[in-house]
């Protein structure tokens, strides 16, 4: 796998902020969902995986300092220099690479592996003894206690239960479903860690979320606030009236003025998404004027007689160039 400063395009000396900001903006290009390129999964998933690495303290203090590869595994070399086996050199174990034989494999089997360690130090030179109080009976078991494997999983949130139940329905590799709960003023492309829900292993792994809103028929997600273009007549647009606008939890009534353009846009406060302290964003309401369907002799008329009484200019002279 490549460098992941490589693949987010930061230098290693890079803070978590400019790394954050290099993911986002490489998540958002990639995503599937908005990228129609045949490749735009595989780098989606290279980027993901790179920040796995870099956009965890502990997993990037292990991958610079070459404990673990770009993979996010452990490095493991072999047991250079062990001579004999397990009784060779002095208390069972042999230096491997600078390191005791008995730290790499306590990193590899965990815990387990100190107990069975100390037992052939205290045996003299404990040849092939197991040490039965810890568990360990052999390298199986302490095999079975790697942990298991993240899985990365794309998911949809509905802007209703943003505001709503506050969380959205995930069905895990597995088959299981779980309700995962939506955090405050998420950002598209953000991950959240369902801990335990991963690969199977000892422990088990994580499942990691990448949260998406899903498209809506109405709404555009802008920051915290809601965008809606609302439909409205001419003689709303002229003579101004009450209007109902949707919004995510029931429609509102809403005055418009006389004389709106679509150039002007009119706030419902409190009715967007929550922000990271849970205070509300707005609906930004945008008026569309339609014209009504077909023709009508009448309202062409009126208008031939208002250009010749009333012209007037909307556009400026940059316009006019």
């Amino acid at each position: 796998m490549r460098d992941p400063y490589d693949v987010l395009g930061v230098s290693r000396t890079a803070d978590e902020a400019a790394i954050k900001k290099a993911y986002r903006k490489l998540a958002k290009q990639f995503h599937p969902d908005t990228n129609s390129d045949p490749r735009a999964k595989e780098k989606f998933a290279e980027v993901n995986s790179a920040y796995e690495i870099v956009g965890d303290k502990t997993k990037r203090h292990q991958f610079d300092a070459g404990e673990i590869g770009a993979d996010g595994k452990p490095r493991f070399t072999g047991f250079e220099g062990m001579g004999g086996g397990f009784g060779g050199g002095q208390g069972g174990f042999r230096q491997a690479g600078g390191h005791g034989a008995d730290d790499i494999l306590r990193d590899i089997f965990g815990d387990a592996f100190s107990s069975f360690s100390s037992a052939g130090a205290s045996g003299g030179r404990g040849r092939g003894r197991r040490a039965s109080a810890s568990g360990f009976d052999g390298f199986g078991a302490a095999a079975a206690a790697i942990k298991g494997p993240d899985v990365m999983l794309s998911v949809k949130v509905r802007l209703e239960d943003v505001v709503g139940s506050g969380k959205v329905r995930v069905t895990l590799p597995s088959g299981k479903a779980v309700d995962a709960r939506i955090p405050d003023g998420f950002e598209q492309g953000q991950q959240l860690r369902l801990k335990g829900l991963g690969g199977e292993g000892t422990p088990a792994g994580d499942a990691i979320l990448i949260l998406t809103y899903e498209p809506h028929t109405l709404f555009r997600p802008e920051g915290h606030h809601l965008r809606i273009d609302l439909p409205i007549t001419l003689d709303e647009a002229v003579l101004g009236g009450k209007v109902r606008v949707p919004t995510l939890e029931g429609a509102v009534e809403m005055t418009l003025p006389a004389g709106i353009t679509g150039a002007r846009s009119f706030r419902l406060r409190g009715k967007g998404l929550p922000d990271k302290h849970g205070h509300r964003g707005d609906i930004l309401v945008s008026p569309r004027i339609v014209l009504p369907d077909g023709e009508d002799a009448g309202l062409e008329q009126l208008m031939k007689r208002w250009r010749e009484m009333k012209p007037y200019s909307v556009r400026g002279a940059e316009f006019e160039a």
